[in-house]
């Protein structure tokens, strides 16, 4: 398995393979973003990576594919929350084996209905949970 800078190099210069970009990939960007950054920074760096590995992988942009906002943004800042709450980590990995439980796909789903979430305005722009707020993270200046 790649060491976290390795993955982090693999994320950022579209090389990770297609097949190992998950849910837990996913994660451990995220992760490593906001163990380095703000909230706002974290985002704005996942977002964009997001967007170039989807294009240099040629993924469609589909109403249930590609990037989805609300999700990037719903998903950073909950990374952020168990970041705050449980953290530090020794790596990537080990965030992810801490938290996998509680940072599922479906946790989403404690936050937004799943017609709120799963819609062409929330995949587009972030729109805010309907069911309950997400966690509140600290405000942190630069790392």
């Amino acid at each position: 398995m790649m060491d976290d800078q390795q993955f982090l190099n693999a994320f950022e210069n579209c090389t990770l393979p297609l097949d190992d970009w998950t849910h837990r990939a996913h994660l451990r960007v995220a992760y490593l973003y906001a163990s380095k950054y703000d909230l706002q920074t974290a985002t704005d760096k996942i977002r964009a990576g997001i967007k170039a590995y989807n294009k240099a992988t040629n993924t469609p942009e589909e109403l249930e594919r590609g990037y989805h906002e609300t999700i990037t943004v719903a998903f950073m800042h909950l990374v952020t929350a168990a970041l705050q709450q449980s953290g530090p980590f020794e790596n990537s990995a080990a965030f992810c084996d801490a938290c996998a439980v509680s940072l599922n796909k479906p946790v989403l789903l404690k936050y937004y209905s799943k017609d709120h979430i799963i819609s062409m305005k929330a995949k587009q722009t972030f729109v805010e949970p309907d069911l309950q707020p997400l966690p509140v993270v600290k405000e942190e200046h630069e790392k």
